[in-house]
């Protein structure tokens, strides 16, 4: 598969995959841009079905959690790095907001090279939001030490199933040139007419009961309640891993 060509799995042969498929793509992902080429990342792999039982409540249960074979879970990690200064008589100061965003940018970086590379090489990923939702779960769980954070999931496993691949924006509508020229109005309800045409957003607004489908985003899905619930949950997080004062 190209990345033209991807999409997201969430059902899975029953058929293991093999950790040395893993760990290689895993290395090569590595290869992504690093800020100062300190690589501020780290992974957990999860097969184990007792730990997938204790993640899955974390990701709301989704069933790709328990059904994937591998559980993938990226972590910002300055811990490393860190102690090593530390171990060379080095002030770190990487307690700090800053070296979080560094991190966690690092930490993406790597993982979407990893999930280019699966997704080539016949395997199908699944990206869980999720894990900033209940950060402070996963650190339990996972055992995250002091300054890391877990910033993605990724369930990873041979395809069951073909989904058809979701809609985009058009590109005319993402690229702004030399400076951000604003959208009009016009231009604004243009970008998004494609995906509200789509029958399948037609029907959540029905089913949902509201007028359109951006009050299925901030109604349903992405509410300001949740988010602002969530945001607090995610500062406290960070405030105990050391990177908020």
């Amino acid at each position: 598969m190209t990345i033209k060509e991807r999409k997201t799995i969430r059902k899975y042969k029953a058929v293991d995959v093999d950790k040395t498929l893993i760990h290689s793509l895993l290395a090569t992902a590595s290869r992504a841009a690093t800020m100062g080429n300190m690589q501020l990342y780290s992974v957990v792999e999860t097969r184990d079905e007792s730990m997938k039982k204790a993640l899955a409540p974390l990701h709301f249960n989704q069933p790709m959690v328990m059904g994937a074979p591998v559980i993938l879970t990226f972590v910002a990690d300055f811990n490393r790095f860190t102690r090593w200064c530390e171990l060379s008589d080095a002030d770190a100061g990487y307690d700090n907001f800053l070296s979080f965003t560094n991190a966690m940018t690092d930490t993406l970086l790597f993982c979407q090279n990893f999930c280019t590379l699966a997704e080539e090489a016949g395997l199908g990923t699944c990206f869980l939001g999720t894990t900033v939702y209940n950060p402070q779960g996963v650190i339990d769980t996972l055992k995250l030490p002091r300054l890391t954070f877990p910033v993605a999931t990724i369930t990873v496993g041979y395809p069951d199933e073909d989904p058809a691949q979701p809609d985009r924006l058009d590109i005319a509508d993402i690229i702004r040139e030399e400076t951000y020229q604003a959208f009009s109005d016009e231009a604004i309800r243009k970008a998004y007419e494609y995906k509200e045409s789509l029958p399948e957003n037609k029907q959540f607004v029905e089913i949902n009961g509201k007028k359109n489908l951006a009050q299925v985003f901030t109604d349903c899905r992405y509410t300001r309640r949740d988010n602002e619930a969530m945001s607090q949950g995610m500062v406290e997080a960070l405030r105990r891993q050391g990177f908020l004062k």
